[in-house]
């Protein structure tokens, strides 16, 4: 894969920038870390050479004087929200988080509940949390927010929320995914701080949109369609052309949100430090960017991929038209269509020929030339578990006639799969091939090459004529393929 950002000098102007916005601050700054800290995979597709751990690295630096508080919407666990990336629910997805800081040295002290209206599932993941010994606080719903500044700076507004107790002089407010609060949390613990006679600061840590590249550049409209479900828009944020006749790009949300920050800053130090909401950001991705046509490329592909999963959420009767609509929108501001994604080709073609399900992948070799290897649908395996067989044995180099795990081992498997475990889909998925694979590389050489292949699928590009069934998305997840799928269910037959 061609590299399009230098992440070592990403880590190493990110967090002396960081450490500079500290030091402008007396008592306490609360960060709010926008995106995701950990497994950051949409930053890794769009800025190709971002690792998806390099947040956390620049934060490990600040461990000693840091805590970290999660923010998490009680309308999201209500309603289950999916991290796409991961498939586990937000309310998980805290969990998950609170032990992979805790894991690498960083103290979780709290989980802030925001949105919060006595909603019975919240009340179950409280419990859940003080069983684990994590303190909870709860933030309400402010009529009014954010336009009703004299409501939400009051004592009915951010006073009636739960003050959140710290004691690190850096508090980092993170979240699962957008949409949780993590910026009203913020905003109302300098409320609640300032009625304490502590004098703290706020500044943002959010890579997308990125500030200092252009508003229609890819790299933005693929933060756009990531989240197409928010509503969110790019625009030229217009504060900081008046401030200081610049053109920088911002979101509305936090434009929206501008003139409450800029009203309690000056409740706090009689006077708002920051003219705009570029300001408020120490975002540095934009100065780390080395191949700009190779980010381009990269984030046209994830926009198609976006498209391709509101497609599919909208065929599991999911009511989004409009974030379909919005994705195509942008698919036609970067001048991009669905062969683009050139696996959605081949896989097509394959299936057109064969008339089955059919998939595609795309490998890339040392110099950088691409290779598509297709598969179909058969008695003994899925399409997927065909595919990563074939995949597997291209890789090895090991022909394609050879079969690597034989007919006289499948059918015991499939006989007991029906037989005994009352199925209906004799066909192989990608994991029992696996561990079939597994089992015969200790006795036969072609199965162990294979096997080792498996790294190097990791960010390969697959595509399928009919969506995957869960255990082939798990496991195309697991091994950090990237894939999308035509709209299409598999013919199932009814139970009664």
């Amino acid at each position: 894969m061609k590299i399009g950002f230098d992440n070592d000098k990403y880590l190493k102007i990110q967090s002396e920038h960081i450490k500079e916005r500290i030091a402008q601050f007396g008592d306490k700054l609360y960060l709010e870390f926008g995106g995701k800290l950990f497994d950051d995979y949409h930053a890794s597709r769009v800025l190709p050479g971002f690792q998806p751990d390099s947040k956390l690295k620049m934060l490990l630096q600040l461990a000693d004087m840091a805590e970290v508080v999660i923010a998490i919407s009680a309308a999201d666990i209500e309603k289950n929200k999916v991290r796409s990336d991961l498939g586990i629910t937000y309310d998980m997805d805290v969990i998950r988080l609170i032990d992979e800081f805790s894991s690498v040295g960083l103290t979780v002290s709290s989980v802030v509940i925001t949105h919060y209206a006595h909603q019975a599932s919240v009340e179950i993941f409280k419990a859940k949390l003080e069983m684990m010994n994590i303190k909870t606080y709860f933030h309400y719903i402010i009529e009014g927010y954010p336009s009703n500044v004299s409501l939400i700076n009051s004592d009915q507004g951010f006073g009636k929320n739960d003050y959140i107790e710290t004691t690190k002089p850096l508090v980092v407010v993170t979240a699962p995914g957008p949409g949780s609060g993590k910026m009203a949390t913020c905003l109302s613990q300098l409320y609640h701080e300032n009625k304490r006679g502590i004098k703290a600061g706020y500044a943002k840590f959010e890579t997308f949109p990125i500030w200092n590249i252009p508003l229609k550049h890819p790299v933005n409209i693929a933060y756009e369609a990531a989240t197409a479900d928010l509503n969110d828009v790019n625009m030229i944020d217009p504060f900081h052309l008046e401030a200081y006749g610049e053109t920088t790009v911002n979101y509305n949300r936090d434009i929206e949100i501008f003139p409450v920050l800029s009203t309690i800053f000056e409740a706090i130090y009689g006077k708002c430090i920051y003219k705009s909401p570029t300001d408020m950001g120490v975002n540095m991705a934009g100065n780390c960017i080395i191949d700009d046509e190779v980010c381009r490329e990269a984030s046209k592909q994830e926009i198609i991929r976006r498209y391709y999963n509101t497609l599919d959420k909208l065929a599991d009767n999911n009511p989004i038209e409009n974030e379909v609509y919005k994705i195509e929108l942008l698919m036609r501001q970067v001048n991009a269509t669905t062969d683009d994604r050139k696996v959605t080709v081949y896989a097509k073609k394959r299936a057109s020929e064969c008339g089955m399900p059919s998939e595609a992948i795309e490998l890339i070799d040392e110099n950088g030339n691409r290779e598509y290897i297709t598969s179909k649908t058969s008695d003994l395996l899925g399409a997927s578990a065909a595919l990563l067989l074939n995949a597997l044995k291209h890789l090895a180099g090991i022909d394609h006639s050879v079969k690597l795990i034989p007919a006289e081992m499948i059918e015991p498997i499939q006989k007991m799969k029906i037989g005994y475990l009352s199925g209906n889909n004799p066909r192989l998925h990608t994991d029992e091939v696996l561990v079939a694979l597994a089992i015969l590389s200790k006795t036969d050489e072609n199965c162990k090459k294979a096997l080792e292949q498996l790294p190097r699928l990791r960010g390969c590009q697959v595509h399928t004529t009919v969506m995957l069934s869960e255990v082939d998305t798990k496991i195309f997840k697991k091994l950090g393929i990237d894939f999308t799928s035509e709209p299409v269910r598999k013919k199932k037959k009814l139970k009664y």
